[in-house]
């Protein structure tokens, strides 16, 4: 790409951290936030790397998201925990419940776990990912700012709300990584086209009219996966309800609609 640079993993890492440190985050939460987000770019979705630091920056700024602390486990049994992550970073959040997810797996079979109180947490993969080492199924799922017109509308009411899913190999690196928006794209990916000045395809998003546009600056929703309802939205539609489910309603979360838009970084988002 033209204007492209190559910066070094740990020299980006270094950055996002120091971003961090200088905004009193815990050192160990600014890493966490800071392997999140260059894994997101260093496996190709540029949607959720560095291209999302300001977010994170806001919220820190706007105290909606806290600087220290450690998520709180509300109620739990041998192989399910409800978790409130106390409004700290996503990557903080998600990695503690990833982790508690592993090592009920490892105790009884199986290790679910939903939490509340959360923020933006970067790519799924991440965290379905962090089974792959132990042999073990992963899977991720989050909720989000609503950003995804549902068939048959033409306003914003589910997130982009990804699924991923991660399958160990027997064969060295063959692992099975699934990470999806249950959009037809991330909103990053419309972001980074009106930023270069380049049309989107159509089928991506609609104007305030409903309308498919391949103007970046002209959208006002995502389309569900599927595109419109002629090319089967409605099954990414139905996908989206899926995480929605499994996430906001099972946790006690803010849900659908109720979370926060995408730029008041004054609310909480309790993802």
């Amino acid at each position: 790409m033209a204007n492209s640079r190559i910066v070094p993993v740990e020299v980006m890492k270094n950055f996002i951290q120091n971003i961090m440190i200088k905004l009193n985050v815990h050192p160990l939460h600014a890493e966490n936030l800071a392997d999140v987000l260059v894994t997101g770019d260093y496996r190709g979705h540029f949607s959720h790397g560095l291209n999302r630091i300001e977010l994170y920056i806001k919220d820190i700024q706007q105290g909606t998201c806290k600087k220290d602390g450690m998520p709180k486990i509300l109620k739990e049994t041998s192989a399910t925990a409800w978790v409130d992550g106390n409004a700290l970073l996503g990557p903080v959040v998600g990695k503690f419940c990833m982790e508690l997810a592993i090592k009920k797996a490892k105790e009884s079979g199986v290790g679910w776990v939903v939490a509340k109180g959360s923020n933006h947490f970067g790519i799924a993969g991440y965290y379905s990912m962090m089974a792959l080492s132990h042999k073990l199924l992963g899977m991720s799922f989050t909720n989000a700012s609503p950003l995804l017109a549902p068939t048959r509308s033409k306003e914003p009411f589910f997130g982009t709300n990804p699924i991923s899913l991660s399958a160990p190999s027997s064969s060295k690196n063959d692992d099975f990584v699934l990470d999806m928006a249950t959009s037809v794209v991330a909103l990053g990916k419309v972001e980074l086209a009106h930023r270069k000045e380049e049309k989107i395809p159509h089928g991506w998003a609609i104007d305030k009219d409903g309308k498919t546009t391949d103007d970046p600056a002209n959208y006002h929703a995502l389309l569900p996966l599927g595109g419109p309802e002629n090319s089967s939205g409605y099954k990414g539609y139905g996908l989206a309800t899926l995480v929605e489910i499994f996430t906001s309603i099972l946790g006690g979360s803010a849900m659908a609609p109720n979370v926060r838009n995408w730029t008041e970084n004054h609310i909480e988002a309790n993802l």
